[in-house]
């Protein structure tokens, strides 16, 4: 059996002040390309995950969209996930 997964992750530090958003890849079990918003661009883990980071980090409009996911994706959802996460106790 063959899986392929993309998680998109939104890490909160201190409310909306510190966030991190990771776009990862899994093939197998195995992940072999993540974007890390601290890093700033896409890092390979595996020969077809250093080919694809390659291109994605070559392609200014996809890196763009990826960089300023921590904006539109994260802080946007922020108030939508605060109540079942962060004041749930």
């Amino acid at each position: 059996v063959f899986q392929f997964i993309v998680k998109h992750e939104c890490h909160f530090i201190n409310g909306t002040e510190k966030v991190r958003f990771l776009h990862r890849h899994f093939y197998n079990r195995q992940e072999f390309v993540t974007f890390d918003s601290d890093v700033g661009r896409y890092e390979g883990f595996t020969f077809l995950g250093e080919k694809w980071a390659q291109f994605w980090n070559s392609d200014p409009k996809i890196m763009e969209n990826q960089r300023t996911a921590v904006d539109w994706l994260c802080r946007h959802n922020y108030p939508i996930v605060t109540p079942f996460s962060v004041e749930r106790r």
